[in-house]
């Protein structure tokens, strides 16, 4: 069960998933899915069409997990990718995963893994799948990833409400920012979002993203730089954020060497996010992990030592996916974990 800072279960609609804590109200959030698809997603399809001349190709459905592996369809495609902490048994038949069209093992002792294709090698280079309402480019990777990150589609979510809570066109900024879910899904509702990775190959990446999500357009600014030089810098030059979304890896090296350990740097960032963030007015910040020795109750700790006067409303709780059937339905009590995030609006 999520709970906020106090210790204290949610509210019944205060999970991760829900928004009734915010007065706007958007219309556009579907309901619980009964179908294969909402009429906000079919107006997406007709709207990325319209735009891209082009269709996509599916949206992602995590189908069953267990005895270590995760059934996706990610599109068109059907995959298994580990899933190391699927310590159950599979729902589904063995002949269901036997229709895999592609299988991601890890090489023990490399960090990566090498992944095997029934569809004609070397396999589609890449496609497009919608997720959390984003239309987003699927490419595997040698690490076993496909370009996002599933269990973030409720944080997407929840920046968006903050974003149409605040008015107007707040200036958020995306840390460590990846392909750019959670950039795309704040301009989305209206930010000028900032994103930040220290790769020039995963803003490419996240630029094509962007073009396959027109409400995007013209309102992200992309920067390639060291995440911690970067916010020392907006800090001198009086920059203020009504969002910041963060996502630290465990370990990482900067263009220049710069070393990120998660466990030493994360109380530092966030000490120099904090005076970026726009207190005076309503603002938000998201910080998720994936990251071992880290649980929901340390992040919400880190957030409430960083954030004194937010305490009270920081939510906490593991990140996780929903196994649905192959219409989309969600199967009873069948969510798979996917490490934990702490955040908070701060409404003024």
């Amino acid at each position: 069960m999520k709970k906020n800072y106090s210790g204290k279960p949610f509210r019944r609609g205060r999970d991760s998933n829900d928004f009734s804590r915010f007065q706007h109200k958007n219309k556009n959030v579907p309901a619980k899915e009964t179908s294969t698809e909402s009429f906000a997603e079919r107006q997406e399809k007709i709207r990325f069409a319209a735009n891209t001349g082009k269709t996509y190709e599916g949206k992602y459905l995590l189908l069953d997990s267990g005895n270590g592996r995760k059934l996706e369809m990610v599109g068109s495609l059907r995959l298994i990718r580990p899933a190391l902490n699927a310590f159950w048994k599979p729902t589904l038949p063995e002949s269901e995963w036997n229709k895999a069209d592609a299988e991601f093992r890890r090489e023990p002792g490399t960090g990566g893994g090498i992944w095997t294709w029934k569809v004609p090698q070397p396999g589609p280079e890449e496609w497009t799948t919608l997720w959390g309402g984003v239309f987003l480019a699927v490419k595997p990777t040698n690490f076993g990833h496909v370009g996002f990150f599933a269990e973030q589609a409720p944080n997407w979510e929840f920046m968006r409400e903050c974003v149409k809570e605040i008015g107007g066109h707040p200036k958020t900024l995306n840390l460590f920012a990846y392909s750019g879910g959670a950039t795309i899904a704040m301009a989305q509702a209206g930010a000028d979002a900032v994103h930040l990775d220290a790769s020039n190959g995963i803003i490419e990446w996240a630029k094509k993203n962007q073009s396959k999500n027109p409400a995007s357009k013209d309102r992200i600014r992309w920067i390639c730089d060291d995440a911690m030089k970067f916010v020392a810098r907006e800090e001198r030059r009086g920059s203020k954020y009504s969002g910041i979304v963060l996502d630290p890896p465990s370990f990482g090296r900067g263009s220049q060497g710069q070393v990120w350990k998660i466990e030493e740097s994360i109380s530092g960032i966030l000490q120099s996010c904090r005076k970026i963030l726009d207190l005076e007015h309503s603002c938000f910040l998201v910080l998720s992990c994936h990251s071992q020795g880290f649980s929901p109750t340390s992040l919400g700790r880190i957030l409430a030592a960083e954030f004194p006067e937010a305490a009270s409303c920081i939510e906490y709780g593991e990140m996780t996916v929903p196994e649905t059937d192959f219409k989309g339905v969600k199967k009873e009590n069948r969510v798979l974990p996917a490490g934990m995030f702490a955040r908070f609006f701060l409404k003024k």
